[in-house]
Order: structure tokens, then C-alpha cells, then sequence
């Protein structure tokens, strides 16, 4: 029987080409996006959870409470991984380590950057980095061990144990020798970096690291496995107190654990809580892959039930020799089935054809994991799931038609059948409208950050790391680069111009409330910084070697000039630490980190004879190839050890934003799947309209009804649905896109014309759907419809 079942399942699929066709491709396309989806949740709920130990795997996070602010970071005291070891009968393993960094590594004649940074100990044991030469008992276990990665091995020594042993010089002034070597990291690893450092060496290239007042490196540890984490979490939170001196009544750090497998998902934080963060595009594209299945599952409802009228004697037939409605039921079912089986086979081989294309758009390594258990369960489940939800519907409306009035062709469908369907229709707008507008706003979002002012202007601006003989030789350097032609101005700071993290509360000045504790960003710099910047300064002047005692003054921006509280900051004092000094400059506030955060007070400081982290180029517009060519020719005559590098300011502007012009991009590309798939829907309610209504058609056409009006009466009723979309979108697409826009401090306001703009563009779309079953059915014969009567 069940063979049976199929074999006219095939007939009716041949038979019915056109809708066979729009049935499959709108299930397939449907089920191809879920894969996609799928593919990247898996991978985003993969990152972290990889390593043998990641249940008992930490971060200690730190909340600086002070000035009715609670701020939540990564940075800790550098001697705080030892410590905890010491103290902490839970701890198996602890490590702190610095920011991954590049770095030029040089064996001979060849040279190359990399990225790596300084560790603990304990790292490559506490993640269970495979090592694929040496022991995890030597890594990393003198002040001048270096692991490297398969990668660098192969590019230096040209395989791992002939690196072992091996001496690599670090930027030019240090030698390290190879230690150990450990496999790749994977493309889901958080961490990205290609050699580790012994971190007793880091302590002491930075001394300030060894005192509890001070943070900057992060800590990670591995807890016992039968240890409590909330016990742990309990002494953590007054940890500090007795060892940091700072801490007092308006100035408290408490630190916490955050697990390894929940950081890369859950990282933001709002008032010392977890507050989202990636989890957040993993739930909105759950979200969207239910749709794109739902809304391809509707399409085949309505599409079945057109057909209804062309299969109704069949019923009947089936009925009148005995058919039971179990087995008429396992006939439309099985039908559906084999559609289903038919479309998730293309959807595979889709998913296939544009892995490479997805892969590029989200930064990913996906692939289709046909070795993975997982994948062979997912399958089937899809394949039912959809198949059921495809087919339940036409199933039970179509085994319940009664022989009788099938047969004596007086067939009629209840008001709630035509009610079901088109809320299906309604429910399908509706799901596309959500998608549409929520695209809307995540582009003008973007738009706006994209185009904001920032306070400086962005464009043109080249940074490049001082390293090497630069740092030494920057004054040559500048004075140099000034006569290229092309070259507009030249500075330096201490950090991206894009991402501050410096904080202190070592700020003082007349009047402070002596037992207060207020966060300010700081940075140094060098001269000419506003005018390479192009930032605006409101009052006084900015630093110049005409005023010796610059390296004692300050500027502030708009916001530290508010906390400060002084009408009119210049010439007043000010002291940093114990280095008192006079504001000479007041700028304009301008944006130093990212756009999800407002921005803080932060104070300027004079370093021109410091090395430097980053110099700053300010080229002349329409020169910048030319101007590059000098920096490069210069960059090799007075840096030859050193590799050439740069980066445009606007470009690490735009990385910074990488994650939401992703998220933009996909919602675009889905939402207007949504749109085409909900379209074959319509197709479909519209078809079975018009056989519906074949006669009323004919009749009107005798009466003289115009093929406008044909076209306008039946084009209406779906006008309404849409409409009714419309309106029950607009208030859901409001509040969910509000939240999302929670996660910026500047942003974009929600104008009612988005919803016009959708509502219009959904209208549009369904027209022309529409239109082309309306116009053909007015333009029938009206003798080929009456004739039967």
C-alpha cells in the first residue's frame, strides 16, 4: 500500500508541474536557510566549550564600582593568577595574560608578524592545546621560553621538532628559544594567536604589573571538578579588600568568575550583571529560521489546497469504494512527504553551492558535518518536522470532503476554511514584515553610525605601530615624513584612537571631594595631535614644543571639564598621580571607543619622548597612494627589521562594527527570502481564488465587467491581508527593534515612515503577485467557464 501511497504521489507531482515546482522551491529554499542557520548557531554555541576541561574552565571579571557607576572588565591585577593558586584550594590552574598583540618574529633574513602574547604557565595545560612538539612541563618555563604554532614552525623551520631548540628574536631586541610547539588553533577558538610568552618575563618588563593598585592583563583559572563555583564567587567578591589600597567606601573592586563557555556569547554587562551580547543574534536567527520554515510550510498548505477542487473527485471516488480517512490521510501525508524529501535534497545540495559565499559574508569556517552523528539526527527531524507542518492541514481538509456533494459537483468550503487560510496568509505578512522593517532599521542604524561624527575627522588618517628603531628615531622620522609630499601632519598616541580602555581615579583637582573615587579615560600623546586628529579645540591651545612645561599640563575633553567642575578649566590646576600640572586646552568631546558606550571624561597627557604605540598620519586628500609610498620608503630605511604595516583609521572603524554589518547583511538576504517565499503563498490563496470563482468570473465577463475590475475585485481581498500584516507587525517591529537599539548609547529614533516604507513595499510586492493570477482569470474565455452549465 505504501508503495501505492507513492507511486501516485510521483504521478501527481509530474502531472502538476507548476505547482510541484513552486511547492518544492519554496520548501527547499525554506529549509535551505534553516541549515544555514543552523550551521552558525552551532558554530557560535561551539566557541569556548571545545577544550577537554571547559565546564571547569573561568575568567575573573572585575566590577570597579565608584561614582554611582558600575563598570565591568577583564582587566586584574597582574599578580592575581599566582595569588589565587596560593590561597585558593579550588584552584587546579590559573594564568594571567596580556592582549594578543602582532609582533614581528625574525630567524635570519626572514621575518614575518604574528600575533601572540604573554601567559601563564599553566595556559596551554589549562585549554588542553595539543602540542605537537615538546612537553607541556618545559613550555613556557623560563623567562625566555617561547611556544610557537604549527603555522610558524612550518613558515621558519619548515616542520615542528626541527624548531625545537631554535632561537627567534622578538621585535628586534630580545631572543627567545622555541620551547614547544602546539597544533593550529581551531577556526571556533576564541583566542587567536600564533606563539605564547613566559609571563614572569612579561612582569618584568612591566613592573607596575606587581602591585595590587594596578590592572591591565586578564586572569584565567581552572577550578577542581568537584569544586562549587558559588563558594569561589563568594570569596572572589572581597578578595581584593586588604590587598588594594585604593579601595574605600566610595571605591570598591569585586571580582567574579564569568565560565569560559559562556564569555564569547555573553559579553556584555549592565550594572555588574550579565546583559547579552551575541547570544542576542543567535536568538533572533533562531527566530528567523522558524519563520523561513513556517512561512514555507504555509505555502504549501495553500498551495495544496488549491488544488483541492482537482482532487476532490478523487476523494470521492476513493471514498465510494471504501478508502478510510486514516488511509486517505497517510496518501496527502506521504505526498507531502515525498515533496519534503525532494526539497530538503536540493536544500543540501544549496547549502553546499553557497557555504563558500556564507562562509565569506559571517567570517566563518562552516562546513556541511556529514561526519557528525548530529547532522544524521538533525536531517530526519527537519525532514518530519516539515513534512508534518506541510502537510497535517491539506491531510485532514482534504480526507474530510464529503463523496456526496463531491460528486454531484456542489462542492462549497466553509467560511472557516477561507478564515484559516487567510490567517496563514496574514501570519506569513506578517512574519515578513518583522524581517523587512527590523532590516530597515538595522541599515539606517548602521548608516548612522557608519556617517557620525566622531568629533575628529577619521578620513584619510593612517595608523601604523611605532615599533623598532621608529620609536627611538621619531622625531627624525616626523621631520622626514613632513617634506613628502602628501604628508599633511604627523602625531602619535598611546592607543587606537578607536578603543581607550586606560582608566584611573588618580585624578585631582581644586575643590574634589577628597573621598570620592571618579573614573577617568586617559591616553598620552605627542605634539600636533589635534590637528592630525583634526579634533576642535574649544578653548586654550593644544601641547607645542614652544611651551617647555607641556610635559607637566593636560588637555580635557567636554566631559572630564563637567565632573571636574571647573567653569572655565584653562589655566586651572590639575594633577595626575602625583604629577601636578595646568589644563591648557579644553577639546571638544570626541568618540574614543565604541558607539555602544557614551562618552567618558578623559584627560591628555604630553609624551614625546616615550616609545610609542601607534603614530598617526594625516594625508592629503587625493594623495594618499603617494603619501603611503613615502611612509614605506621610510619606514624601510630607518626600520628595516621591521615589516611594513598599516591601517586606515576608517577601516578599523568599520571592524569595529563587524558583527552588526553582518547581522544587516543576513537579515537583508533573509528577509527578502521571507518576501519571495510568502509571495508563492500568495500565488498559491490566489489561484485557488480565482478556481473558486471561475464562474462569478464568466458571469460578470457576459454581464460586461471591464478585466480592470475582474482584476481589482479579486486583487482586493488580498490587499486586506496584507494590510491586516501590516498593522499587527508594526507595534511587534517597534518594540523588538527598540530593545535592539538598547545596545547603543547613539542611535537612531524609530520615525513612523519606516512603517509606511515596509507597508508600501509588502502592498507592492503582493500586487504583483497577485496581479498575475487576477489579470489571467479576467482575461479567461467566459464560454470555457459557463459551459458546464
Amino acid at each position: 500500500m505504501i508503495r501505492n501511497y507513492f507511486k501516485i504521489a510521483w504521478r501527481n507531482l509530474i502531472r502538476n508541474k507548476a505547482f510541484s515546482v513552486i511547492n518544492i522551491s519554496g520548501l527547499t529554499l525554506g529549509m535551505a536557510s534553516s541549515l544555514l542557520i543552523f550551521l552558525w548557531i552551532q558554530d557560535e554555541l561551539s566557541i569556548g566549550t571545545q577544550y577537554e576541561n571547559s565546564a571547569d574552565l573561568y575568567r575573573i571579571m572585575e566590577n570597579e564600582i565608584a561614582d554611582g557607576r558600575i563598570v565591568t572588565d577583564e582587566d586584574t591585577p597582574g599578580i592575581l593568577a599566582d595569588e589565587l593558586k596560593k590561597q585558593f584550594p579550588e584552584v587546579v590552574y590559573a594564568a594571567g595574560f596580556s592582549s594578543p598583540e602582532q609582533h614581528v618574529l625574525t630567524v635570519g633574513e626572514k621575518a614575518t608578524r604574528q600575533t601572540g602574547h604573554f601567559v601563564g604557565s599553566d595556559w596551554l595545560t589549562m585549554y588542553s592545546i595539543p602540542l605537537v612538539a615538546g612537553t607541556y612541563a618545559n613550555a613556557l618555563n623560563s623567562p625566555n621560553s617561547l611556544a610557537i604554532s604549527r603555522k610558524i614552525a612550518e613558515i621558519y623551520f619548515g616542520n615542528p621538532q626541527a624548531a625545537l631548540g631554535k632561537s627567534i628574536r622578538f621585535d628586534s631586541w630580545n631572543d627567545y628559544q622555541v620551547t614547544a610547539v602546539f597544533d593550529n588553533l581551531p577556526a571556533s577558538s576564541p583566542d587567536k594567536y600564533d606563539f605564547l610568552l613566559n609571563w614572569q618575563k612579561y612582569l618584568k618588563r612591566e613592573p607596575w604589573l606587581d602591585q595590587w593598585e594596578n590592572a591591565g592583563p586578564g586572569t584565567r583559572l581552572q577550578l577542581r571538578p568537584d569544586a562549587n563555583p558559588a563558594v569561589v564567587d563568594a570569596k572572589l567578591k572581597t578578595f581584593l579588600k586588604g590587598r588594594n589600597k585604593d579601595i574605600g567606601p566610595n571605591f570598591n573592586i569585586q571580582l567574579f568568575l564569568q565560565p569560559e563557555s559562556e564569555a564569547y556569547l555573553y559579553s556584555n554587562f549592565k550594572n555588574g550583571h550579565r546583559d547579552g551580547g551575541r547570544i542576542e543574534y543567535v536568538r533572533l536567527f533562531v527566530i528567523v529560521a522558524v519563520f523561513l520554515l513556517f512561512i514555507a510550510c504555509i505555502n504549501f498548505m495553500n498551495l495544496a489546497t488549491a488544488r483541492s477542487v482537482k482532487r476532490a473527485r478523487e476523494v470521492g471516488v476513493r471514498k465510494v469504494v471504501g478508502a478510510k480517512r486514516a488511509s486517505l490521510m497517510g496518501q496527502f501525508m506521504g505526498e507531502a512527504m515525498l515533496l519534503t524529501t525532494l526539497a530538503l535534497g536540493l536544500a543540501i545540495g544549496l547549502v553546499a553551492l553557497v557555504l563558500p559565499v556564507f562562509n565569506q559574508l559571517t567570517d566563518k569556517h562552516l562546513i556541511l558535518p556529514f561526519n557528525q552523528p548530529l547532522l544524521w539526527i538533525g536531517l530526519p527531524v527537519l525532514l518530519v518536522v516539515t513534512g508534518a507542518l506541510a502537510g497535517s492541514y491539506p491531510a485532514l481538509f482534504l480526507s474530510s470532503l464529503k463523496p456526496v456533494l463531491v460528486l454531484k459537483g456542489t462542492l462549497r468550503l466553509g467560511a472557516g476554511a477561507q478564515l484559516f487560510r487567510r490567517g496563514l496568509v496574514v501570519f506569513q505578512f506578517v512574519l515578513s514584515m518583522l524581517l523587512i522593517i527590523g532590516t530597515v532599521v538595522i541599515y539606517r542604524q548602521l548608516h548612522y553610525i557608519q556617517t557620525k561624527n566622531l568629533g575628529y575627522d577619521r578620513e584619510n588618517l593612517i595608523r601604523i605601530q611605532g615599533e623598532g628603531e621608529i620609536a627611538q628615531k621619531f622625531q627624525l622620522f616626523k621631520q622626514e615624513l613632513l617634506q613628502k609630499p602628501g604628508i599633511q601632519s604627523v602625531s602619535h598616541i598611546q592607543t587606537s584612537p578607536l578603543q581607550n580602555g586606560n582608566t584611573t581615579d588618580g585624578v585631582n583637582w581644586v575643590g574634589k571631594d577628597p573621598t570620592s573615587a571618579i573614573q577617568f579615560n586617559n591616553t598620552w600623546v605627542g605634539y600636533d595631535f589635534a590637528k592630525t586628529m583634526k579634533v576642535n579645540i574649544i578653548r586654550g591651545r593644544d601641547f607645542s614644543p614652544s611651551f617647555g612645561t607641556d610635559s607637566s599640563n593636560y588637555l580635557i575633553n567636554q566631559a572630564a571639564a563637567k565632573r571636574i567642575g571647573y567653569k572655565d578649566p584653562i589655566g586651572q590646576p590639575l594633577s595626575f598621580g602625583q604629577k601636578p600640572g595646568t589644563i591648557v586646552g579644553l577639546i571638544e568631546d570626541f568618540h574614543f571607543n565604541s558607539l555602544h558606550n557614551p562618552i567618558r571624561p578623559l584627560i591628555i597627557r604630553l609624551a614625546e619622548t616615550w616609545n610609542h604605540d601607534n603614530i598617526l598620519i594625516r594625508t592629503k586628500p587625493g594623495q594618499t597612494e603617494q603619501a603611503l609610498a613615502s611612509v614605506e620608503k621610510l619606514c624601510h630605511r630607518l626600520n628595516p627589521k621591521f615589516p611594513f604595516a598599516y591601517s586606515f583609521v576608517d577601516s578599523d572603524f568599520a571592524t569595529l562594527y563587524k558583527s552588526e554589518t553582518v547581522v544587516g547583511t543576513l537579515a537583508t538576504v533573509f528577509a527578502f527570502l521571507a518576501i519571495f517565499i510568502a509571495c508563492l503563498g500568495l500565488f498559491g490563496l490566489a489561484a485557488f481564488t480565482t478556481e473558486q470563482r471561475t464562474k462569478e468570473i464568466g458571469v460578470r465577463k457576459v454581464l460586461g465587467a471591464s478585466v480592470y475590475s475582474i482584476a481589482t475585485l479579486l486583487s482586493k481581498d488580498f490587499l486586506k491581508l496584507v494590510l491586516v500584516a501590516i498593522v499587527t507587525a508594526s507595534p511587534i517591529a517597534w518594540y523588538v527593534m527598540n530593545q535592539w537599539l538598547q545596545n547603543f548609547a547613539y542611535k537612531i529614533t524609530i520615525s513612523w515612515w519606516v512603517f509606511v516604507l515596509a507597508g508600501f513595499l509588502a502592498i507592492g510586492i503582493a500586487l504583483l503577485t497577485v496581479s498575475f493570477q487576477s489579470i489571467k482569470a479576467a482575461l479567461m474565455n467566459p464560454v470555457k467557464s459557463l459551459r458546464s452549465e
